[in-house]
């Protein structure tokens, strides 16, 4: 578990995949103020390499000068996009794990997610990101902060709402109990690990998966790739967050056929990921599993 954030600490600000849109980096930027941080912006926030955020070697220059800084607390990353993948042969993973920090984002910063903890061994953030999610909703603002920071959240944050995630139970797909470690992201990047170096690894651990705006026989088919590959089987337990615009029902033979064979404890409806509120999950940590 990397030391959590004080009042003060500096955080970096980095462009891991693609683009900033500047306006709404700006935006984040004063929301990071307000979380008594002092925002340190990298230069790909501020670059575009086609639909990348500047080079390979720049997004990866600077994510090495985050990690490496002692100054530097934490780093959050601007936004998803595509393109993290591409720096996973060329990342000094001894430098990362020596260096342990708070790491957050989600959607294409899964890559490193899962980099980062099985490789390195210390516990990210999947939770909101600077140029995409700061300041849309108190409640996925509340989340982060409670996850990342030691203080208590703003004053101007509303109470989380027991329909927002906190306190609501999940809908229970498969019956059972586990303890363990999660591990996860974007379904369409874990399976895209799958025959790399960088493949994800579910035994005994807790599969957390989320996507957006994908058709059904997509991710039928993402999920089919996961099951014959064995990660469902592997898995201790699953967790699955949003996958607008779709729902339990429109996902039912995926649901039926695929999921719920692998007789793993499973729960849905983790809101998490491309939704709103964005509820920030520790990945590596170990978490129970109860589903009823």
């Amino acid at each position: 578990m990397p030391e959590l954030l004080y009042p003060g600490d500096k955080v970096a600000i980095l462009a891991t995949s693609g683009p900033v849109d500047q306006e709404k980096l700006a935006f984040g930027i004063d929301i990071v103020r307000g979380m008594g941080l002092v925002p340190v912006v990298m230069e790909s926030c501020y670059l575009r390499h086609d639909y990348l955020a500047g080079t390979d070697d720049i997004r990866l220059r600077d994510l090495h000068i985050a990690f490496a800084a002692e100054d530097v607390r934490g780093i959050f990353v601007a936004r998803g996009g595509y393109g993290a993948g591409r720096l996973l042969p060329y990342l000094d993973y001894e430098l990362i794990g020596r260096n342990p920090k708070v790491f957050v984002g989600y959607s294409d910063v899964t890559a490193l997610h899962i980099a980062f903890n099985q490789r390195c061994g210390f516990v990210t953030f999947h939770g909101p990101m600077v140029a995409v999610d700061f300041g849309r909703c108190d409640v996925t603002m509340e989340s982060l902060i409670s996850a990342t920071c030691i203080q208590p959240p703003p004053p101007t944050a509303a109470p989380p709402s027991k329909e927002g995630g906190f306190f609501s139970p999940l809908p229970c797909i498969v019956p059972g109990y586990t303890s363990a470690p999660l591990i996860g992201g974007n379904l369409s990047l874990l399976t895209a690990s799958l025959g790399t170096p960088y493949e994800i690894d579910t035994r005994g651990r807790i599969l957390f998966i989320e996507e957006i705006g994908e058709e059904p026989y997509r991710i039928d088919r993402m999920f089919l790739q996961l099951k014959q590959a064995g990660k469902l089987t592997d898995a201790s337990g699953i967790l699955l967050g949003d996958f607008a615009p779709q729902t339990l029902e429109t996902l039912h033979i995926c649901i039926n056929e695929l999921i719920i064979p692998a007789g793993k404890p499973t729960l849905s409806g983790q809101q998490s990921g491309h939704c709103l509120p964005n509820l920030t999950l520790p990945l590596g940590m170990t978490f129970e599993l109860n589903a009823v």
